[in-house]
């Protein structure tokens, strides 16, 4: 309800959850399994539908103003819910799919209006945020209980996941399905660095890369102390450079990037930072292979997809040690998860890799490797299984 997958990832409220739509959604189509994604309209411009391409459609529908804000989505959600049952009356499906806890809402709605199964994917966790600093509403994790407590299937992306959802929330464990997100190897694999670097232009010298949405929950100001510590720690990271790919998102967004400027200026890193606009999914690939290291110092993640690109292109990764992450990175075998949010041990972490050609080069391989476990088609089996399960149930009934 409140991104679309052919929004742009990295902007706005665009993000890994994008991605995950789009490429679910063509993977299932791939399997025979025709695919309608229902968003809100955002632009008096946009289309009634979108064909992306053969068994998947975008439809775009109405439910409050187009500039309507983040935090007043909540109220537009029983319109959202009507107008896309209007759609559905027309040409019924066999399951709903919700993301987020917007849609999941709207799901949950219309679940019992048409009597079929909904399975949600929350993709971050309110309960969770406010657990790491993130404020959020307490109706979003009153919400959040309230669907699962009707989800004929809740798709957690691992272990990390699955775990939060049980500690966070009464979830019965029957109801979990795991849907781990791919990564497709055609576009993310590994590449020669020198040409990497040579075409976006960047100066020679060590690269650290952030890739994300500019708010808090990414952490990229952490990302901005990590290469000052880094610079001043080891010889190997003097003359390192951080490229942050991504613009500011959320209510936030605008503080978040004036905060960055700030810091830059005050840690004495003015000229080594270079701030990237959001890429089209595609164009990032050039990015990770350019890079050193890949950081991704989120508050949380439930699954962390840019970690999972980066390995697929040879780049080692030193993330946060939380979440999904830790189903995502093989800590010492494919990078490293830090614990807390002190700049110093990321810096102590980035270091050992810098300075340590032939550790970087088996961290770098041992993720490319690791990357191949994780397909869409193999995510989008996983998907049917388990709505052929949920079939094969009678659909759960609200307490």
């Amino acid at each position: 309800m409140h991104t679309s997958p052919l929004h742009q990832p990295g902007s706005g409220d665009g993000g890994g959850l994008n991605v995950y739509v789009r490429e679910l959604t063509a993977a299932l189509a791939h399997h025979g399994v025709s695919c309608e994604v229902f968003t809100r309209r955002t632009e008096h411009s946009q289309p009634e539908t979108a064909d992306v391409e053969p068994g998947v459609r975008v439809t775009y529908v109405d439910a409050g103003g187009p500039s309507l804000a983040k935090d007043d989505l909540p109220a537009a959600v029983a319109a959202f819910a009507e107008r896309v049952g209007e759609h559905l009356v027309r040409r019924p499906v066999d399951a709903i799919h919700a993301h987020y806890w917007l849609s999941g809402l709207a799901g949950h709605d219309l679940k019992h209006r048409l009597d079929i199964p909904l399975a949600v994917t929350f993709h971050t966790l309110g309960r969770v945020k406010t657990s790491t600093g993130d404020l959020e509403p307490r109706r979003r994790g009153d919400a959040e209980q309230h669907i699962i407590d009707c989800a004929d299937a809740v798709f957690t992306s691992g272990d990390a996941e699955a775990a939060l959802l049980g500690s966070f929330y009464d979830l019965p464990p029957e109801r979990v399905h795991r849907l781990t997100p791919g990564v497709d190897r055609a576009m993310f694999a590994p590449g020669q660095r020198h040409a990497a670097r040579a075409a976006i232009g960047l100066p020679p010298g060590p690269v650290l890369l952030f890739v994300g949405r500019l708010q808090p929950l990414k952490g990229a100001e952490l990302a901005v102390e990590t290469l000052a510590a880094t610079k001043a720690s080891t010889p190997a990271g003097k003359d390192a450079q951080l490229v942050i790919v991504g613009g500011p998102s959320g209510p936030d967004g605008d503080a978040t990037l004036a905060r960055l400027r700030s810091m830059i200026e005050e840690l004495g890193v003015v000229g080594c930072v270079r701030f990237v606009d959001p890429l089209p999914h595609h164009l990032l690939s050039t990015y990770y292979r350019a890079a050193d290291v890949c950081l991704v110092p989120s508050r949380s993640e439930s699954f962390g997809l840019v970690a999972l690109e980066a390995a697929a292109c040879g780049t080692p990764v030193v993330a946060s040690d939380v979440g999904g992450l830790r189903d995502n990175v093989d800590e010492g075998r494919t990078g490293y998860l830090v614990a807390g949010r002190d700049s110093d041990a990321y810096a102590q972490r980035v270091s050992d890799i810098l300075s340590d050609p032939l550790l970087a080069l088996r961290l770098g391989d041992a993720g490319s490797q690791r990357a191949q476990r994780f397909s869409w088609p193999a995510s989008a089996a996983a998907a049917l299984d388990a709505l052929d399960a949920v079939a094969r149930r009678e659909l759960v009934v609200c307490v």
